[in-house]
């Protein structure tokens, strides 16, 4: 089970945290990753982190704003949210994948089993 939590609301080039638990096995969660939805869009990815290595990926969009990471004694994974805009406002969802994912397969959600049920991201202007 995926538990978001650190949703809000903030002003443009605000900060902003959310957290991710996971509860119950996690022997089997090999890359963790936040996508996110915008009323009206697709669902899209905005980063990954590798559970074993912490190796991270983002989209081009978030780069130098956002930061992945996890915390492997509490189960948790965290997006550190730096410089909001507008256009960051979306239900933001985690996801856990059984495979070791990669710079190409890393942001493909079929790749991902499980999702928690989102936590909403506002930023106003």
């Amino acid at each position: 089970q995926l538990v978001e939590s650190g949703g809000g609301l903030v002003q443009a080039g605000g900060s902003l945290r959310v957290s991710c638990a996971v509860s119950g096995r996690t022997d089997s969660v090999n890359t963790m990753a936040w996508f996110r939805q915008a009323p009206g869009d697709d669902r899209e990815s905005v980063a990954a982190v590798r559970w074993s290595d912490g190796t991270t990926y983002y989209v081009d969009s978030v780069k130098e704003r956002f930061t992945i990471a996890r915390d492997n004694a509490k189960n948790t994974m965290y997006l550190q949210m730096n410089s909001l805009t507008p256009k960051d406002t979306a239900v933001y969802y985690c996801a856990t994948a059984r495979g070791r994912l990669s710079s190409g397969s890393w942001y493909i959600s079929s790749n991902y089993g499980y999702w928690g049920q989102g936590t909403q991201v506002t930023v106003s202007s």
